[in-house]
């Protein structure tokens, strides 16, 4: 699959040209026009990913599109809703499926989803997907393969906006937090993707018990639901409105922040993130860039003698946030939170039957100084710029 601008074009021989939302091949002296398309992901087996789905149909313009190997789809203008019955992290390269399947060529992914996690205040998220920080043989604890990351979608940061001003109009805030959340998880994909979900999401404590159970009744709050829903129809321009966050309509605003440490929920990057003209690429967690202690070196100038997988995960978290902003100037922007996240299952008693949970262990510190030259060094070995909060205004 090649990219040109903000286009996926078919792989074949002949010239490529990039037009509008089609793209156009010369094979042999004509020429072949395929429709770049939005897949939206629901699965049915989440209520939290169902609810908006069904939202959003319920609005004008849908009719039943081809089925794709048993997940059927349904069609509005340029998007397509697909449904399906298994986990929304493991069903991997939908986009290429798609294209080989139908001969339309997908523009970008996004997932309707749940997050899974305990704070007394629930959260509408959205993020990027990937584990570019996991070694080749590890297994991902939910989806994706060992050292990838997916384009991050360029609709992030304007969606974000967006969210938070429909969540406002809608009384859903204070109530419900509107964040981003850091790159993780799965399922494999090619094309610009995000995730956007239905949660209630932990704060940065010491010990965390995250409950099955405890959070269904936001997942199937039917307000937030309307929400998200609303999100995509005004998102994707699929009433009377121009689409929001079309990286190759962008005029002038050109800087991305690609996110580097601190915690799960990114707060100082949110800072950015929030003002107008922003744009969102990878954001790697603390515990996305694990740097193992070079002992007596690390006084030594240089990364050299820092071991663990953090070079890599940067690296195709910029590599991947460039491909999905053709033109754009990336922005390294460092939080000198550095979060540690260890955790285990263990099982817990309550007034319910025995329930599975999570004890998660969070420690939050801020980056040593040779944490911070290792990485600055790095950043500037690979010619990566690194921006301040006034830089993106």
């Amino acid at each position: 699959m090649s990219r040109v601008g903000f286009l996926h074009l078919v792989r074949a021989r002949g010239q490529f040209i990039a037009l509008g939302c089609r793209s156009r091949i010369i094979l042999n002296g004509r020429y072949s026009i395929r429709e770049m398309v939005t897949l939206v992901v629901a699965t049915a087996v989440d209520p939290a990913s169902i609810g908006p789905a069904s939202a959003l149909l319920s609005m004008p313009g849908w009719h039943p599109g081809p089925s794709l190997q048993g997940i059927s789809s349904f069609v509005n203008k340029e998007a397509r809703l697909l449904k399906h019955d298994k986990s929304i992290v493991r069903e991997d390269h939908l986009d290429r499926r798609w294209e080989e399947a139908t001969g339309e060529a997908v523009d970008e992914v996004i997932f309707l989803s749940r997050h899974t996690a305990v704070s007394n205040r629930p959260a509408l998220t959205i993020h990027p997907i990937g584990v570019p920080h996991l070694r080749e043989g590890d297994v991902p604890p939910a989806g994706g393969k060992p050292g990838w990351a997916a384009p991050p979608n360029p609709r992030i940061g304007p969606w974000l906006r967006l969210l938070k001003t429909i969540a406002e109009s809608h009384n859903l805030t204070p109530e419900f937090e509107i964040t981003l959340e850091a790159t993780h998880h799965g399922p494999e994909t090619h094309s610009p993707t995000m995730f956007v979900e239905i949660a209630r999401y932990a704060l940065s404590i010491a010990i965390i018990y995250i409950t099955a159970g405890s959070t269904e009744e936001y997942w199937k709050r039917q307000d937030a639901a309307q929400a998200i829903a609303l999100l995509m129809w005004e998102g994707l321009g699929l009433g009377e409105g121009t689409a929001v966050g079309d990286w190759s309509r962008n005029i002038g605003q050109n800087k991305v922040l690609l996110g580097l440490g601190g915690g799960h929920y990114v707060p100082r990057h949110m800072d950015i993130a929030l003002k107008d003209g922003v744009w969102v690429g990878h954001l790697l967690s603390g515990y996305s860039l694990p740097m193992e202690d070079p002992g007596k070196l690390k006084s030594e100038e240089g990364t050299q003698g820092v071991g663990g997988t953090w070079k890599e995960a940067i690296r195709v978290s910029f590599e991947t946030t460039k491909e999905a902003f053709p033109g754009g100037e990336i922005l390294a922007h460092l939080d000198h939170k550095l979060v540690m996240l260890f955790s285990k299952y263990v099982i817990m008693f309550s007034n319910r039957p025995k329930i599975q949970s999570r004890l998660a262990m969070i420690i939050v510190t801020s980056l040593k100084s040779w944490q911070k030259n290792a990485i600055t060094g790095f950043l500037r070995e690979q010619g990566i710029q690194v921006g301040k909060p006034a830089d993106f205004c």
